[in-house]
């Protein structure tokens, strides 16, 4: 069973996301919360499986409680998946960066919802739709950001490297087996070397390092 940790200051909001959560035989509501503050709280008293987070919110916002969350060692399981009203929204990359394990527009089909929970909730990042790769791709090549290369960059090798560019372009294993001409098992394993020489949580922040660290061609 998948638990999860809804965020949002509107009631209305909460409602429809948890009578669609619970309409679903794998997932629960552990908990609500209305504010920042609050989120995180029920976060570390529930440990949910998947945090279903607010950008704006009263106290802190979505960002700064993911945040919080994402750098507590006993929520480490715990991923978050931001919801956003615009598909440009200023904060996404700050979500991100902040750990995230993705984001998705508020006016998501149900279905499409329900599987980005089950997505997130399994380890991984929803960073492969193309509106995501844009998305990502405008707030992380900002000239308002500049480059800042990850501290443990250079433990990687030239292959783990150039996988960690082309993981920022937003493609999955096979695509980049595909593209390197090596098999998925291969892409799959230098994918998981660099995660853990850079100490990503997940493949989201392998994202954020990857554009943060200038290695996104173009």
């Amino acid at each position: 069973m998948i638990s999860v940790l809804i965020a949002d200051d509107q009631d209305v909001v909460r409602l429809g996301l948890r009578t669609l959560v619970d309409s679903e035989d794998d997932l629960a509501v552990a908990a609500e919360a209305a504010d920042g503050l609050a989120t995180v709280e029920q976060a570390r008293r529930h440990r949910p499986d998947v945090v279903l987070m607010d950008v704006r919110m009263p106290g802190i916002d979505g960002i700064e409680a993911t945040k919080r969350i994402s750098a507590d060692p006993a929520l480490s399981d715990v991923k978050v998946l931001v919801l956003t009203t615009f598909e440009l929204d200023e904060y996404v990359f700050d979500a991100l960066r902040n750990g995230a394990s993705g984001f998705l527009l508020k006016d998501t089909a149900p279905a499409e919802l329900l599987r980005a929970i089950r997505v997130v909730a399994a380890g991984e990042s929803l960073l492969s739709p193309s509106v995501t790769r844009r998305v990502v791709a405008e707030f992380a090549a900002g000239a308002s950001r500049p480059s800042k290369p990850h501290p443990q960059l250079d433990t990687l090798t030239d292959r783990e490297r150039e996988i960690v560019g082309l993981v920022g372009e937003g493609l999955n294993n096979d695509e980049i087996a595909a593209r390197l001409v090596v098999s998925p098992a291969t892409a799959r394993t230098h994918v998981s070397r660099a995660m853990i020489k850079l100490g990503a949580r997940d493949r989201a922040q392998l994202v954020v390092f990857a554009y943060q660290s200038g290695l996104v061609a173009g």
